[in-house]
Order: structure tokens, then sequence, then C-alpha cells
């Protein structure tokens, strides 16, 4: 008989498979800790690694040679350099980046962000808070609520986190008075109501301490609700939500090994899905059934949300990255105009009307945004009028996207609703947004079928439009060669037109100033007229300083490949100050005009222009002949 001391290999065996299972098996909560500078954000991360026995000795030992030789906390163990991973953080005692951390009760898995308290850093807390299911906002008792406590739980019920948890941390420090907890409570009672947040949970711990993290504490005899860790274990949260709305997976890959098989891969993002289920391709809108679900493990039955899946279709239907397959007789929205909120991170400000990338579940559009309907002050919840939004703004405006894209409002669908908006030139995420609506234009305006086509227009002119695009510095020759080119294009028989930077402004932009918003609405305008006078088959010139290659670049692709020749007409500043015809440098030197190129305001030289005029070696009329005959040998010899 087996001593029931020791086990055998094969019960040992057992013990782990038991294991995994139970583990495998438990529930996954994700949550983030949000709150003000210093309110002990790491420190309750710390707490709970060490208090749920995810430490290592060695670890332990290492936190300990560290806490004595940082020295904050009076030789006992500073459990926030658990989570403060970068250097800068620990020298400065705060949270800079979003860390993720992992760990696990018996009942529970657990994913924790700890994100940045300071303000200037508000945008990697939407990041962290974008996947969580619960929200720990902290607040010091010693201060009570500031604004970054608005601001967060603001941002983190705008996101869609309905369970919030109020831990009033430090209470050590303000001898576990009850009467400083009811009033924290009180007043954050008030500002959640505000803000459409209906219900929360107050706990009264010490990170430090460790009071009421895991076990009830005795400093509190007042405080009869449940320990932090044993709300974090018990909290609710809706896996089956997804599932029970319609049928949604944005394709992420075409699955093409060979000439026999063609799948879709991606996440179904909610509903669930079955062989001959009759499903929609949008924006398309072309229809099949799926004939199998496909995964590395085989092939399904059913699939649902939350599950990676290959789905086959019965039908040649055309699919690609970026669409969506949603089920047959309730697909989602598609349109191209939306109204938004807006959560500016950037630095540099909005510029109204810039187009940027658009990233939407795996839809990636070119989009451009209007000047805010207005801003929210976080801490009276009142609505500003603004024109653009600065680093951590948060606003409400439309946005028009390029082309349209497969969406639903973000309250229905985070996946469908939620996208983030890249700047073109830096590829940097300047912002996040949660789609509210289409907008009414968007599904009452259609374009009408026009029967002279620009091919027509074109061939009765007997030439190919194009749009030829002076840049460059104010001074620099831009107008004085534009003209010199057309009336060289006039003479060859040509159908052309000059609009020209200050012509224009003087009717069709004379709403316009010189801030870089106007000069952005300045080019978007005059790239539209100039696209409408392509279509005509005209050859459009065009003379505007236009400083900023987002904007060119975003009349390069409102036109057909080939037709926008962007010419650089490359001064040096000091050569056109020197020049100075119309006395504006002079203006600008003496702060009597504000926002001029070059002086104060940027100007962003093309990186690879169709043409370049070197104007310090080349006179204008030089400089129209290599035009003119750069732009004979672009089009055909028969100009």
């Amino acid at each position: 008989m087996t001593d029931p001391i020791y086990k055998t290999d094969a019960l040992i065996a057992e013990d782990i498979d038991a294991y995994l299972i139970q583990h495998q098996h438990k529930s996954l909560l994700r949550f983030i800790t949000c709150g003000s500078v210093d309110d002990g954000k790491s420190t309750l991360i710390g707490r709970l690694l060490y208090d749920s026995k995810m430490i290592f000795e060695d670890q332990l030992a290492a936190l300990e040679a560290d806490s004595k030789r940082v020295g904050t906390q009076g030789g006992e163990i500073d459990f926030a350099l658990l989570v403060d991973g970068l250097a800068a953080e620990r020298e400065q005692g705060i949270t800079i980046d979003v860390a993720y951390r992992f760990f696990s009760t018996e009942k529970r898995k657990f994913i924790v962000a700890d994100t940045p308290g300071h303000e200037q850093y508000t945008r990697n807390m939407v990041t962290g808070a974008s996947t969580a299911d619960l929200a720990v906002i902290l607040i010091d008792a010693r201060k009570g609520i500031l604004t970054q406590t608005r601001r967060h739980s603001y941002l983190a019920h705008l996101i869609g986190i309905r369970n919030i948890v109020l831990a009033v941390n430090k209470m050590d420090l303000v001898d576990y008075s009850q009467s400083v907890f009811d009033q924290i409570v009180a007043d954050y009672t008030a500002f959640a109501a505000s803000i459409g947040i209906t219900a929360f949970t107050p706990l009264p711990i010490s990170g430090f301490k460790g009071d009421n993290i895991t076990a009830p504490s005795a400093n509190t005899p007042w405080y009869s609700g449940p320990t932090l860790m044993a709300h974090l274990e018990t909290v609710e949260v809706d896996v089956t939500a997804d599932q029970a709305k319609p049928f949604r997976m944005p394709v992420q890959w075409v699955n093409r090994p060979n000439l026999d098989f063609r799948g879709f891969s991606g996440l179904i993002a909610s509903g669930t899905i079955k062989p001959g289920d009759a499903v929609r391709v949008l924006p398309s809108g072309k229809t099949s059934t799926v004939s199998k679900i496909v995964t590395m493990d085989g092939e399904l039955d059913a699939a649902i949300a939350g599950q990676s899946v290959t789905l086959c279709f019965a039908d040649e239907v055309d699919c690609s990255r970026g669409d969506v397959i949603a089920i047959a007789e309730n697909p989602p929205q598609v349109a191209d105009q939306f109204e938004a909120t807006i959560v500016w991170m950037a630095e540099e400000d909005m510029l109204a009307g810039r187009p940027y990338w658009l990233k939407l579940g795996t839809q990636m559009v070119s989009a451009s945004v209007q000047a805010p309907k207005y801003t929210v002050n976080v801490n009276t919840m009142e609505h500003l009028a603004a024109k653009t939004l600065d680093l951590n703004a948060i606003g409400v405006a439309n946005l028009s996207t390029d082309k349209p894209i497969v969406f639903e409002p973000y309250e229905t669908s985070h996946d469908l609703g939620g996208f983030i908006l890249i700047d073109k030139i830096t590829n940097t995420t300047v912002a996040a947004g949660m789609l509210h609506f289409s907008l009414r234009r968007a599904d009452n305006v259609h374009w009408q079928a026009i029967d002279i086509t620009k091919e027509a227009h074109a061939t009765q002119k007997g030439q190919q439009p194009k749009l030829l695009w002076f840049t460059g510095l104010s001074g620099s020759g831009k107008s004085t060669i534009a003209n010199l080119v057309e009336k060289k294009l006039f003479a060859l028989g040509k159908h052309s037109f000059l609009l020209d930077g200050d012509n224009v402004r003087h009717g069709l932009n004379r709403d316009l100033g010189f801030t870089d918003a106007d000069r952005v609405e300045n080019i978007r305008r005059v790239g539209e007229v100039a696209k409408l006078m392509t279509d005509a088959g005209l050859i459009v010139l065009t003379a505007f300083i236009s400083p900023f290659r987002a904007e060119r670049d975003l009349v390069r692709a409102m036109l057909s490949e080939g037709e926008f020749i962007e010419i650089h007409v490359d001064t040096p500043l000091a050569e056109a100050e020197a020049r100075d015809v119309k006395g504006l440098y002079k203006k600008a030197r003496a702060g009597q005009l504000k926002n001029f190129t070059g002086i104060d305001s940027p100007y962003e030289a093309p990186d690879v222009p169709e043409i370049r005029i070197d104007t310090t070696r080349t006179t204008p009329e030089q400089a129209a002949e290599i035009i003119v005959e750069r732009i004979i040998g672009i089009w055909s010899p028969d100009l």
C-alpha cells in the first residue's frame, strides 16, 4: 500500500493536470488603476501582487534591497517599485508608461494596468482603459477629489467601463477617519451623477499598510463592505453580452495557401456563426453562406464572439482585409460622415480639415475632422466653444472619411465604434475616438450620374487635365512663374486656368485668416475647386504657399494618378525676405503680422516634388521654359 504522505509520479501528474484545468477555466478580469499623481496606484498594485503570492523569492529580495536603497518608505517595503519599471519613473516617483501585470487567486485571473496620473500622460490612461472591465479610481484621503480624478472617471465612463471602484487610499495618514471617507464618497457621488455614473463601490484602504486590501482591517471597524480583493474576485463581468449581439467579424487576412482553399480570417467581434448561415460582406453588400469554419484545431460546428477563425464561403465573393462579415439579415451601417467624441492625445493641436489616418478595427481610411462643436470641461461638465483640440482635450466633432466605412455606434460595439487617428507624416497616434452616429447628409446626398465625363471634356479640348501645384515661401516667385507658364500653355492652344493665392482670398476664402487651421481649410477648398476644374478637362495652375505636406498630399489624393504635379519653387528664406516685394516680411519681423510662414509659422518643404526650381540659379522665364518642357515630356509628345 502506498504511503499517503508520498505520491507516485502518476498522482503528481494528475494533481498538475487538475490544477491546470482549474486555472484554465478561471474567469479573467481586466482592470485599471487610475487617479491623480501620487495617489498610490503603483503601491496598490504592488501590494496586490505581494498579497496574492505572485512574487518570487529573488524578486522579493531585490525589492527589499531596492526599498532600502531608495529609502522612500522609512525602511519598509516600497511596493511601487514592483511596477514602476522605467528609470524616469523611479527617479521622479511617478508612473509614465502603462504597466501591465498578471496575477491570479484561487477564484480568478487578473490583468491590471497601472496608468499614469500626470495630466500630460492622460493618453496612456485611455490606452489602458480601452480593454478594461473595471476601473479602480484612487483618491488620496488627504486631498480629496482632484481634476485628474474627474478626468479619469469621465474617460472611464466614456470608454464604456461600468464597474467603478472608488478606492480612498492612504487612510492611515488621516487616522482612518470615517468622516473624511464619508465626505469624499459624498463629493464623488455628486460628481459621478453629473457624468452618468449611477453606481460605484467605495472602499477605505491603505495600499502601503494593507488595510482592506485582502483582509478586513481592524483600523476601520465602521466599514462593513468587502475588501478590494474580495470585490475583484466576485464582481460580475458579462462575458456573454457580445455573443448575444448580431454576428460581426472584421477581416484581418485573406487565407489562400493554395488554389484549393480560400478563407477569411479574423477575430469574431460579436454574435455566433455556423455553417449554412447567410452572411453579408460590407461595405460591398455582397452575400453568400458559410460553408465551413476552420481553425488550427480543425473545423468547428459553430463559433462565438472572442474566437479567431477562418470562414469559407459557398460562393466566390470579393472580400479583403478591412471588410466586415456580418449576418445577412442584420448588418451594421456603412457611412462616410459621422459625429464622434474625440480625446486628443498629441502635443500639437488638432487642425480642422487636415487629413489623418483613421483606423477602426481592420479598416484604415483617410479622414478629416471639422472644428469641434464643443469641448468638455471635466470639472464642471460644461460644454465650451472651441476651434481646435489641444493635448488631453475631450470634444465632440463631425468627421468625414474619404470612402465609406463599416461601423456601429460605440455604445453598441466597441470594435466597430472605437477608432484612433494617426498623423500621416509622423505615423504617431494623435487621438482616440468613439463614433456616435452617421450624419443624415451621409445617407441623403448621393452622386448624380453625369453623361459627359472627365475623359470626354479632355478629348474635346485635346489635352490631358493636370494640376500644376506651385508651392514655396512668400516672395519665392510662385505667382510670377505660374503666370509665365500659363501664358506659354495659352500660346500652345491649351485650355488652362490659374488659381492664385492672393486672388482666391478676395472671394472664395475671404472668411479665412492665416492661422494653421485656416491655412488647412484654405488649401482644402482650393483643392476641391481645382479638382472640379480638372474634371472639366482643364490644365489648372495654383500658386499657394501651402506650407503643410499633409494638405498638399490631401489634394494629390483627390486627383487621379499622375494628375497632380508638385512644383517646389525653392528659395532660401533670406533671399525671399530680401526681395519682400509686398513688405510682408518687414511687418512679420515687427510683430505686426502674426502666423507668417517662415517667421512664426513653419513651412514644410516637399520631400520629392515632381519638379524643383532653384530661383537663386534660374530666372522666372527660364523656370517657365523648364516646367513646360518637363510637362510636355510627362504628358505626351503631341501636347
